[in-house]
């Protein structure tokens, strides 16, 4: 899981849409390394794309950055999504969309995938229903180079069919969880983050 540079205030939109989905999948892939703990807590509190929208949002997931120590941090992520057995919140498509991992959900990303060129990296053991993986895609969809899939028709099909239903009952879960701090507030970010895309998407249609 590669990470994504930090976000600016003045990046073009689509670099900054790119970068935040990177950024996502970084942050619920694992917990962040002390590299990108320590640029996430120098980063500027501007909105990271135009649009004051996000703005408040990603104020106070820097905010919980600079408050959370990373020790802290890989706790909070163990506790969440970490463990034996169930987790207390999941991170996969396949358990809000159907009640189960594995499902049919499960098997139309993969297809969907494979219609994009794409395959799943063998050294990633989740599979491609894991927010992280789905965040990534996105992300080459959007900074990839080759036009016939990294274009606005192929994210608006691949947001709508695999992250829109989901992802804000995901990002509700996190937030309500009274163990949920710096995760917390990447889950309000996200939230929001969701909706610009979503209206954005709207809008082309």
């Amino acid at each position: 899981m590669t990470h994504a540079p930090l976000l600016t205030s003045t990046l073009d939109e689509e670099t900054a849409r790119a970068e935040i989905y990177g950024l996502l999948a970084a942050l619920y892939y694992a917990a962040p390394s002390a590299e990108l703990l320590g640029n996430l807590t120098l980063a500027v509190t501007e909105a990271p794309a135009p649009g004051a929208v996000l703005e408040s949002s990603w104020s106070d997931l820097v905010a919980a950055a600079r408050a959370t120590s990373l020790t802290q941090i890989g706790t909070e992520y163990d506790d969440l999504f970490g463990g034996m057995g169930k987790p207390e919140v999941y991170l996969f498509g396949s358990h809000y969309l159907s009640g189960f991992l594995n499902e049919k959900p499960l098997a139309a990303l993969r297809t969907d995938i494979a219609a994009l060129g794409l395959a799943r990296d063998e050294g990633m053991s989740e599979t491609e229903d894991h927010v992280a993986y789905l965040c990534e895609v996105m992300r080459y969809l959007i900074a990839g180079d080759d036009v016939a899939v990294a274009n606005l028709t192929r994210q608006r099909e691949f947001f709508a069919q695999h992250l829109q239903p989901w992802l804000p009952e995901m990002c509700n879960a996190i937030v309500r969880h009274p163990k949920a701090q710096f995760y917390g507030a990447l889950a309000a970010f996200t939230r929001v983050f969701v909706d610009v895309e979503s209206q954005g998407f709207d809008m082309l249609t």
